[in-house]
């Protein structure tokens, strides 16, 4: 591990500033993905800035009829608070579908947000990666890819995100509040946060230098039967090959979102429209411009498949 300064910080607004201070700062909090990525040298922060005494780790409602969620509050608190086990039940399945009880004890909402792809070719540094070392190129297109993604991608990475609390929180168009180095807010639709790969794959999401996750906003309820399924090469601690998160409402109505398709929590809107019509329409929504490759091709009929049984599932 390289030899790295350390710091910590009172306010999400000193934080975002000493990041923006110190070239190569990251936040760290839970760590959960960061040091094991800091062991192997695929990130090397020159200055680590510790979170975790900011008072972000609530759930409160908000005016609004929904839930706002601080960006430090762990995945195990998440999914086991009654609010979201009763209005987001989604969600609340999705992390525990997403690791270990341990892990889920330590890891935060924006550390789940932000974690890095788990492709192999990422993790081996003897291997070119261009979201690792930008313009070494892309093992995976000619590598093995069958974990890889089958819908937005480009010819410089086809890597998928892992990561299952940002599926729900898609399909719940959750809104991510930050705060930048200035100390001024926004609100980012989750919709909006991540990055397509195109030539730039390194930049994964749309936070500037210093840019800081304070918390998660909710919108109401949804209401409807929720489902999260997620099928992956064994039971437990392994991610998705194709992951389905859904919300069908009586009328057959409803929302549908993906995992380990693609470079991002997958949704398409248009999809969405035609939950009444079926499994068919609802898969050539979602799927209308992949490009498998030989080895992923099978995750296509894989997603249409939970699909339909996700669907055939809410609608007993």
């Amino acid at each position: 591990m390289k030899a790295f300064t350390y710091e910590r910080v009172k306010t999400p607004a000193e934080a975002a500033a000493s990041a923006q201070r110190t070239p190569g700062a990251k936040f760290i909090a839970g760590g959960t993905n960061l040091l094991d990525l800091m062991k192997l040298e695929i990130e090397t922060p020159a200055h680590l800035i510790d979170v975790n005494g900011l008072a972000l780790d609530s759930i409160e409602p908000t005016a609004e009829g929904g839930l706002r969620i601080g960006a430090l509050v762990r995945n195990t608190d998440l999914a086991a608070d009654m609010r979201v086990r009763r209005d987001y039940a989604v969600l609340s399945r999705a992390l525990l579908a997403g690791a270990s009880g341990q892990l889920r004890n330590k890891a935060t909402t924006a550390g789940n947000l932000l974690q890095r792809t788990r492709c192999p070719y990422f993790y081996d540094t003897n291997q070119p990666c261009n979201k690792r070392l930008p313009g070494s190129g892309c093992a995976a297109l000619e590598g093995f890819s069958r974990q890889h993604a089958v819908a937005g991608a480009s010819k410089a990475c086809i890597a998928t995100h892992p990561s299952d609390m940002a599926v729900g929180m898609r399909l719940l168009d959750a809104v991510i509040e930050t705060v930048d180095p200035a100390g001024n807010g926004r609100s980012i639709p989750i919709a909006d946060f991540y990055r397509a790969p195109g030539d730039t794959p390194h930049l994964e999401t749309v936070l500037t230098p210093g840019e800081l996750i304070t918390a998660v906003t909710l919108p109401r309820p949804l209401g409807g039967t929720h489902i999260y399924r997620k099928v992956r090469d064994r039971a437990s601690y392994a991610f998705a090959l194709v992951s389905v998160a859904a919300v069908v409402q009586p009328d057959g109505s409803g929302r549908v979102a993906l995992g380990g398709v693609a470079h991002k929590p997958w949704r398409r809107e248009q999809a969405d429209a035609e939950m009444a019509q079926g499994t068919q329409a609802v898969y050539q929504r979602l799927f209308a411009d992949a490009q498998p490759t030989p080895e992923n091709e099978f995750k296509l009929t894989l997603a249409k498949r939970t699909i339909a049984s996700v669907l055939a599932e809410a609608r007993a």
